[in-house]
């Protein structure tokens, strides 16, 4: 049941008082093996949930949408608090789901996020529960949040000079975000994590400093390659900046190190970070991680499975095809028929993003509109 992309549709929820169409059973693919877990093809399972809680943000980051904005979704075709918790509980339940991360667009713009969080950690067995957020109105919603369960925070932040951040989201929004963060620590969430892109003739002169500013505030931050997954379709690989550029950018003023830790499955490749004048006998300062999407993929390890703001499943951040699921949840269906189609779904997944082939196309759909 995959549809092709192109505009989102609105999904129009059943009049009051409907009685539902009956239903026939979901049939799995005859080659998957019998398993209740979010297997693929190539050995892989999805224990990682992304939700997609809005396609709207406050910010028009050029990476990822035009200065005009983007059509959005309508209200009635987003996922309610009870969809989403049904959602998330099929995951956790049916197919070990251990980690449920919120997205957007910005998550933050939902009035109702503190419910949602809260009716998540209420799942037994109850999943880690954490938020990639541009922060921006953090600071009077961090308490709440971490009230209701939120375990930890990703901040997009790509740089912490206030001309340079205005050019980059088109807002000069610097002060309310750095707000936001502090706000993180004071609510008692900890390991927050900075993701920053870089890119040339912007910001990609400031990787050290924003290094140092994060280990100075004890965040762990981690440089994403910039992905083909911006509105305008301007990206262009022979100008990004590589993991290659990153560590060799840093290498100026840090020894960085492999970490020895087990990566288990995480996008991030982790580096303990040192003062190159201190060699690599000196103390580490902490530890900075490099998503290489792709100059350095990661797919064969890639445990997540996505759903996007109007509850279609995404097996891939770079699929040309969704599978809904919030259509046959309001058309009546049970959570046996919710959770095959999910598994069909995640059974089709590609082996990988094919970035790196002639053949690649850029999906139509941006970051926002999908979810990270």
């Amino acid at each position: 049941m995959s549809v092709g992309l192109g505009i989102p549709v609105v999904k129009q929820a059943p009049s009051a008082g409907s009685a539902p169409e009956p239903r026939g059973a979901v049939m799995l693919p005859s080659d998957r093996p019998d398993d209740a877990r979010l297997i693929d093809r190539f050995g892989r399972s999805g224990t990682d949930l992304r939700i997609s809680l809005t396609d709207r943000c406050n910010l028009r980051c050029t990476y990822c949408m035009p200065a005009e904005g983007l059509p959005f979704l309508a209200p009635p075709s987003l996922m309610s608090i009870d969809e989403i918790t049904r959602f998330a509980r099929i995951a956790v339940t049916e197919f070990g789901v251990r980690q449920v991360r919120f997205t957007g667009g910005e998550p933050l713009l939902r009035k109702d996020l503190v419910e949602i969080i809260r009716a998540v950690a209420a799942l037994e067995p109850r999943p880690e529960i954490s938020m990639t957020t541009n922060a921006i109105g953090l600071s009077s919603r961090a308490e709440a949040l971490a009230e209701a369960g939120l375990d930890r925070i990703n901040v997009s932040l790509d740089s912490i000079e206030p001309e340079t951040f205005a050019k980059i989201t088109r807002r000069p929004f610097l002060s309310r975000v750095l707000a936001g963060i502090d706000a993180v620590g004071a609510a008692g969430l900890v390991s927050t994590k900075i993701n920053a892109v870089l890119m040339p003739g912007i910001n990609d002169d400031q990787a050290v400093e924003l290094l140092e500013w994060a280990l100075a505030g004890g965040h762990q931050l981690r440089f994403i390659e910039q992905m083909p997954l911006d509105a305008d379709h301007v990206w262009n690989r022979d100008s990004m900046i590589t993991a290659d550029g990153i560590r060799e950018r840093l290498s100026v003023r840090y020894l960085l190190s492999p970490d020895e830790a087990p990566r288990d499955g995480a996008p991030a490749e982790l580096f303990q970070v040192r003062e190159r004048t201190a060699g690599p006998a000196g103390p580490m300062l902490g530890l900075v991680g490099i998503i290489a999407s792709v100059s350095e993929p990661f797919c064969s390890d890639c445990r997540r499975t996505r759903l996007t703001a109007e509850g279609a499943v995404r097996s891939c951040l770079f699929s040309h095809t969704e599978t809904d699921l919030l259509g046959p949840l309001r058309d009546g269906a049970d959570d046996r028929e919710i959770a095959d189609l999910w598994r069909g779904a995640m059974w089709a997944k590609p082996s990988g993003h094919n970035m790196n082939s002639a053949g690649f196309e850029q999906p139509d759909r941006p970051m926002s509109a999908i979810g990270g």
